[in-house]
């Protein structure tokens, strides 16, 4: 009778597999799609990679095509530093032994500043862009000027080296205005105001490339 009411024995249920396996499966990968760790990348392919972006910019500024978003949002300051110093070197080279220092350092120190000061007007009118924004796309726009330096190194035709400089600081103008017309920027009715002392900026050094 007592053997009727006993307890049935308990039955075993084997487990397997490891704890926490499904939540570790459903874990995004540590690097997908644009979330590319750069500091893992060998040192080559961050050169190439920059050099790439830097041509890409210089091809935007010959061939202005209304992607201007690009060029100011994904700014930097290595392509209008190489353009300085190739166009310092090249006038450099140009001028005098007595003078080639000076004529480096000159075209450096008005590079630099006259973007800077021609920002800082584009600023107080009101543009809707950063500093470094500005700058870049003011360097950048010397690619036709400095492809004229180095083109006129091999030619002393006057008229020729003046025509050349003409046409390349009315392409460097433009390419410059095409950028800062933009609507992301809006400078609207003020737009003149920021054109002046681009125009001037350009002038000084479309006036160093020729007379050198």
């Amino acid at each position: 009778m007592l053997s009727e009411y006993s307890n049935p024995p308990p039955e075993t249920v084997e487990l397997s597999g490891n704890i926490g396996s499904s939540q570790d499966d459903q874990k995004p990968p540590a690097y997908e799609g644009n979330d590319y760790n750069t500091l893992d990348e060998p040192v080559s392919v961050t050169l190439y990679r920059d050099l790439r972006l830097v041509g890409q910019k210089m091809h935007q500024v010959l061939y202005p095509n209304g992607n201007d978003q690009q060029l100011l949002k994904n700014w930097d300051l290595w392509g209008p530093l190489i353009l300085c110093l190739f166009l310092a070197i090249t006038l450099s080279t140009r001028a005098p032994d007595q003078q080639s220092v000076a004529i480096f350092t000159g075209v450096f120190v008005i590079v630099w500043l006259g973007a800077s000061v021609v920002t800082l007007n584009t600023k107080l009118l009101g543009g809707k862009v950063s500093f470094f924004q500005t700058v870049c796309v003011l360097g950048y726009s010397l690619f036709p000027m400095t492809l004229t330096a180095f083109v006129t190194c091999f030619t002393q035709w006057i008229w020729l080296r003046l025509a050349m400089t003409l046409f390349t600081l009315l392409w460097c103008i433009y390419a410059a205005i095409h950028f800062l017309h933009s609507e992301h920027i809006k400078l609207g009715n003020r737009l003149a105001l920021s054109v002046y002392p681009l125009c001037l900026f350009y002038v000084a050094i479309a006036w160093l490339v020729f007379s050198i």
